[in-house]
C-alpha cells in the first residue's frame, strides 16, 4: 500500500488566517478539513474544498470539540451520543460544501483532545464509530490504541497514521500541545521514513517504540509545516 501525506487544514477563521492552505495543496495527497467547531467558517471552508479539488487532493472530514478558543485541544467531557451528535453535525456541513464541488468525502479524522479522547476512551471510540457508519468513511487514527481497536472490532477500514510533526513519548503516546513548534525538516523527514521502513516510531528521548505508518500527517498550523511537508514527500517517495 501506498504511503499518503496528509494535512489538517481549512482551519482560518473570520479574517483570522491559520496555515498557508494554498501552498500546501500541491505537496499533499490527502487534506483533512476543519468543519467549524474548533476552527474554519463556512468560508472558509468551501475555499478549502475548492483548493483540493483543483489540486486533486483528496479531502476527508477533521472535526473537533466545540472549543474555537482553545482551538479543540482542551478535553471535555462527553457522552457516546454527544460524540455521534457532534461528528454527525460537522461532518454534515462538509459534505454540503463537498456535493456543492461534486466531490466526495474520503474520510473522517478527529481532530485534536476528541483524536486523543478516542484512544483511550471506549465510549468515545465507539461514538467516533457510530458518526463514521453513517457516512460510510474510513477513520484515520492510530495505531497500538483504541482508535485500531475498536474501529476494527467495529468493522469500520481503518487508516494508519504517523506525525510528521509531534513527538511522542517512551511509550509511544503523542505529546499534545496547544501551540505547535517548528521542526527540523531533516530530521522530521528520517522519522518517517524509519516509521515506513523498521516499523519504528522516533521518541522524545531517542528511543524506539513499534508503529505502522499508512499516512503521514503534517498540520498547517506547524510554523514550518510547508518544508517539513516537502522534506517528507521527498523522503517518502519510494513508498508513496
Amino acid at each position: 500500500m501506498a504511503v499518503t501525506l496528509n494535512c489538517d487544514m481549512g482551519e482560518s477563521f473570520g479574517l483570522y488566517k491559520v496555515g498557508d492552505d494554498v501552498g500546501m495543496m500541491p505537496i499533499i495527497d490527502v487534506a483533512n478539513v476543519a468543519c467549524g467547531f474548533h476552527a474554519s467558517d463556512p468560508d472558509h471552508m468551501h475555499a478549502a474544498v475548492r483548493s483540493a479539488k483543483a489540486s486533486g487532493v483528496k479531502i476527508g472530514a477533521h472535526p473537533g470539540l466545540p472549543d474555537i478558543q482553545g482551538f479543540g485541544r482542551r478535553e471535555m467531557r462527553l457522552t457516546r451520543d454527544e460524540v455521534r451528535n457532534t461528528i454527525i453535525y460537522q461532518v454534515g456541513a462538509l459534505a454540503g460544501f463537498l456535493k456543492a464541488e461534486g466531490v466526495e468525502l474520503h474520510h473522517i479524522k478527529p481532530h485534536g483532545s476528541l483524536y486523543f479522547m478516542a484512544m483511550q476512551q471506549e465510549a468515545i471510540a465507539h461514538g467516533v464509530c457510530d458518526a463514521a457508519e453513517v457516512f460510510g468513511v474510513p477513520l484515520f487514527g492510530m495505531t497500538g490504541t483504541l482508535h485500531e481497536k475498536i474501529y476494527q472490532e467495529r468493522g469500520i477500514p481503518f487508516v494508519a497514521e504517523f506525525y510528521a510533526d509531534l513527538d511522542y513519548d517512551a511509550s509511544g503516546k503523542l505529546i499534545l500541545t496547544r501551540v505547535h513548534d517548528a521542526k527540523d525538516p531533516a530530521e522530521m523527514a528520517e522519522r518517517c521514513v524509519r516509521a515506513i521502513s523498521e516499523g519504528e516510531g522516533t521518541a522524545e528521548d531517542g528511543s524506539f517504540f513499534p508503529v505502522r505508518c499508512e499516512t503521514i500527517c503534517v498540520h498547517s498550523d506547524t510554523p514550518n509545516a510547508i518544508e517539513i511537508a516537502r522534506a517528507v514527500r521527498t523522503a517518502i517517495a519510494p513508498w508513496h
